[in-house]
């Protein structure tokens, strides 16, 4: 049997954290962005569904590969097992997971 890598992807969306499991985690030819591939949702083998998960399932259906703006990412691991996929509150023990600030240059009034 071989030995497959596994990824937990840690990252911000809409103001919640998703927490993913992927076969494959690049930089991608995307500047600026990390390349998921192969994502990997539990089995349905327990009476027990957890509505987070089928979220996510349905989310990323169709989807081969998803690209995740790097200063969404929060976190990146690579795991030797999985664990459940799953959407949470974008707060938690460490407090508050913020976007990272973007600067434009719109020649707007600086408060003092």
């Amino acid at each position: 049997m071989s030995s497959q890598r596994l990824y937990r992807v840690t990252f911000a969306n809409q103001g919640q954290v998703y927490e993913v499991y992927a076969q494959k985690v690049s930089h991608g030819g995307m500047l600026g962005f990390v390349e998921i591939e192969k994502l990997v949702f539990g089995e349905k083998t327990s009476l027990l569904v957890d509505p987070s998960e089928e979220k996510l399932k349905a989310e990323f259906a169709n989807v081969e590969r998803t690209y995740v703006p790097i200063h969404s990412i929060v976190r990146i691991d690579e795991v030797s097992k999985q664990g459940a996929a799953r959407i949470h509150a974008g707060s938690g023990e460490s407090g508050k997971v913020m976007p990272f600030p973007v600067y434009t240059s719109g020649g707007g009034e600086h408060k003092k």
